[in-house]
């Protein structure tokens, strides 16, 4: 099955008009037809399936003919981490994450962080395409990015754990995630968290957690950390 987006529909909408982009890579590269079945999701559990009324390479027309909800997850996995220097190294991140079953990310800029600007349109476009390979009906928000300092100012809710390289001791994730529980999980820059930074993450409640005996980039920490939450709520 191969799966399509459309954040618009819902389940009043009876027929709809692809995007033109959609309709010429339907109807031009699928070389999909009248009376063909495509499947879409909108992002927020639902998938549509539809018959093509009008295969038409500018405006692809479809009727809806059955509508059916997955229910999400009882967990709910945030991922708060600083993007790379390289900007490939986080679209590879959120890629896979998206895949492995992440469910919100925020970007936060640290006091070490060697990248200051995100481009949000363009990660958007990263994780719908992941959604869409990955078959999954559920969408992850992506957050604005947002400085360290004003993170720590809102109120979070659920298990909370800082993953960083100082030398102390710290349990395994797999040892502190419990399953159907809320989670975030705070990911550093290339430098790591600053000591202050630290500091501040234990007073709002962020406890300090492993993810291995070796030192990991950031977005491999950040993949390990989806990974381990995935299993224990799969398990």
């Amino acid at each position: 099955m191969q799966l399509f987006y459309n954040p618009d529909l819902d389940k009043s909408i009876s027929q709809f008009t692809f995007s033109q982009e959609e309709s010429r890579h339907i109807v031009k590269v699928l070389r999909k037809t009248e009376g063909d079945i495509l499947h879409i999701t909108n992002g927020k559990g639902y998938i549509f399936e539809s018959e093509i009324l009008l295969a038409d390479q500018k405006r692809c027309k479809a009727q809806i003919v059955s509508t059916k909800k997955k229910h999400a997850k009882a967990h709910w996995l945030h991922i708060v981490v600083a993007p790379t220097k390289n900007n490939d190294r986080f679209e590879w991140f959120l890629e896979k994450a998206t895949e492995i079953g992440v469910n919100e990310i925020t970007p936060i800029f640290c006091e070490r962080s060697e990248r200051k600007v995100i481009k949000k349109e363009r990660l958007e476009k990263v994780i719908q395409s992941a959604m869409k390979q990955s078959l999954r009906t559920y969408l992850p928000k992506l957050n604005d990015a947002i400085s360290f300092k004003d993170f720590m100012e809102q109120e979070q809710n659920g298990l909370l754990f800082i993953a960083h390289c100082e030398e102390e001791e710290k349990v395994d994730l797999k040892r502190r995630v419990a399953p159907d529980k809320d989670i975030t999980i705070l990911i550093g820059p290339e430098g790591d968290f600053s000591q202050n930074e630290i500091s501040n993450a234990y007073e709002k409640g962020f406890l300090p957690v492993s993810l291995g005996e070796y030192r990991l980039r950031t977005e491999t920490a950040a993949i390990v950390a989806c990974t381990t939450v995935n299993m224990i709520n799969n398990g």
